[in-house]
């Protein structure tokens, strides 16, 4: 009988335990790796046969994180279904929203689920070590406390428009359920300020937002690195260096496809709802990028596979034709199976293709050359994608890259508030079909509804981590962490940080619990708590 030892990497429980991963190691590398979702939650179950409303207040459960994009999917499906016109300032207030909830997540994911793995005593003999734990390490180090504690400035400009956060339900078909005074606008503006000044220029970037977004390729970056001591010894300066001398930049690859629904509707080009009219309107653009071209998003291409899920066969099928999901006999129920079913995830495909979703895949869509005026045009990942290829470093550089434009985007956007302007009309309700997406923090997000009789005949919700955790499909073709780990060298099986890291680097919505397995044997060699 082997024996099974459970050992912490240190920090214990980072946000969720309900990501189970199994890597299979032969040679010191990980030959196969399982995603597992150990975790049944039912929300589209929950929806059937409710009012069609009732998702403004139950979907922003689902996460308590994230909230505010799963408020913004509802609404947005709504607005579609019902055909509503949204006034400007609507739009307005609903990307200040989003904007916020992600900015929030920035330095709360970096130096509070990522950060704290670079003090891992695997990298001890590396000469950066001291001073990345002297900074990251969890709880102790100087700019873990800075990071997290900024980390809850923006959603207060959140919760000046939404009342509260998380969960807030300001958001709704036709517009938005707030109306702004001046000292709101004032007050949002200094608390973006402080975010800016105390954590964003001086700590994270040692440089002005406007320098640092001069930066449009990997020669640029590097360039940047080299110029001041304040850029080098900024917090993003350290982690550069670290993960290059790490090793991070050398394993975490992923499908190498990326897809993006964009998000951030522009204030005068989408006062009238519809599905058709969305991808024109985005100021953070959608798209798919296979790993040579753009092609442009249409959400029917999103289809989604059960044959490893924990569901009764429903055939490869799109949101809207796919049924409220059933699950499996009981007497199977998370038993895994890993040629049959092993993970409550479903596993959604675009064009047939695993997808990474996330900062990564938004940050390579700025860079199609066929972005329209008012759409992000930065070349800086799609250069590094293809100068550098993707890593668990350039995945971690896409998140942080975006505070700086977000940043902008969100402060001007509060100027362009209309304070005399209508925030809502009121639509007429009708059955119908839906669909409404946009990026949260951690990718690409939807909901598609179908009316019928005036209630919910049927929700499906498609998270990034659905698409990023998911497991093989019905061909057997990974899940973007799962192939992003196969390759991926363990130095020490008793304590697989890298395995970590690379599931962190997407931010999954969980902790991983980790298996390690001898590929020739089929023994557990450990069990850990990432």
């Amino acid at each position: 009988m082997s024996t099974v030892k459970e050992l912490n990497i240190s920090p214990v429980g980072r946000v969720e335990g309900d990501l189970d991963v199994k890597v299979e190691i032969e040679g010191g590398r990980v030959t196969r790796a399982y995603t597992m979702s150990s975790m049944f939650r039912g929300f589209e179950k929950i929806m059937q046969g409710k009012d069609p409303q009732s998702g403004l207040i139950v979907t922003p459960r689902i996460c308590g994180i994230c909230g505010g994009s799963h408020l913004y999917c509802a609404s947005s499906a709504l607005d579609t279904a019902w055909q509503t016109t949204l006034p400007p300032n609507a739009l307005l207030l609903r990307a200040i929203g989003q904007c916020t909830e992600t900015l929030q997540s920035i330095p709360r994911w970096f130096y509070a689920i990522f950060a704290t793995d670079l003090c891992n005593k695997k990298f001890a003999g590396k000469s950066l070590y001291e001073e990345v734990t002297k900074r990251f390490a969890a709880y102790v180090g100087t700019s873990f406390e800075k990071g997290v504690s900024i980390s809850a400035k923006p959603v207060e400009v959140y919760a000046l428009f939404g009342g509260q956060w998380p969960h807030s339900s300001y958001m709704v078909p036709g517009g938005v359920m707030c109306a702004p005074t001046l000292s709101d606008i004032t007050r949002a503006h200094a608390i973006l300020n402080e975010y800016l000044k105390n954590w964003l220029e001086p700590v994270w970037l040692g440089c002005s937002l406007e320098r640092y977004m001069e930066i449009q390729t990997w020669d640029d970056l590097m360039a940047w690195l080299e110029e001041s001591d304040s850029h080098r010894d900024s917090d993003l300066g350290l982690m550069i260096r670290a993960g290059l001398e790490f090793g991070l930049d050398k394993f975490g690859e992923g499908v190498g496809k990326f897809l993006a629904f964009g998000t951030y509707l522009h204030k005068d080009k989408y006062n009238k709802a519809t599905i058709e009219g969305r991808n024109d309107a985005l100021i953070c653009p959608s798209g798919f990028y296979d790993g040579k071209n753009y092609q442009v998003f249409d959400h029917m291409n999103v289809k989604e596979h059960v044959d490893h899920s924990w569901y009764k066969e429903q055939g490869i099928k799109h949101p809207w034709e796919q049924p409220i999901p059933e699950a499996v006999p009981s007497s199977t129920l998370e038993h895994a199976d890993f040629k049959g079913k092993y993970s409550w995830s479903k596993a959604p495909r675009y064009n047939d293709m695993a997808a990474e979703a996330g900062p990564l895949a938004r940050t390579v869509m700025y860079g199609n050359p066929n972005n329209l005026e008012h759409q992000i045009k930065d070349s800086l990942f799609s250069n590094i994608i293809n100068d550098q290829g993707p890593s668990v470093l350039v995945r971690v550089l896409a998140r942080t890259h975006e505070a700086a434009r977000y940043w902008k985007l969100c402060n001007d956007w509060l100027s362009q508030i209309d304070l005399d302007g209508d925030f809502y009309i009121k639509p007429k309700e009708i059955d119908g079909k839906g669909f409404g997406a946009t990026e949260a923090a951690r990718g690409a997000l939807a909901h598609w509804i179908e009316i019928e009789g005036g209630v919910i005949k049927n929700y499906q919700v498609v998270a990034p981590t659905t698409w990023n955790i998911g497991p093989n499909d019905a061909e057997g073709n990974p899940g973007p962490i799962e192939s992003a780990l196969m390759g991926t060298e363990v130095e020490d099986e008793l304590d697989p940080v890298e395995v970590g890291m690379v599931a962190r680097s997407f931010d999954s919505c969980m902790v991983c619990t980790v298996h390690a397995h001898d590929r020739k044997t089929g023994k557990e060699l450990a069990r850990f708590k990432v």
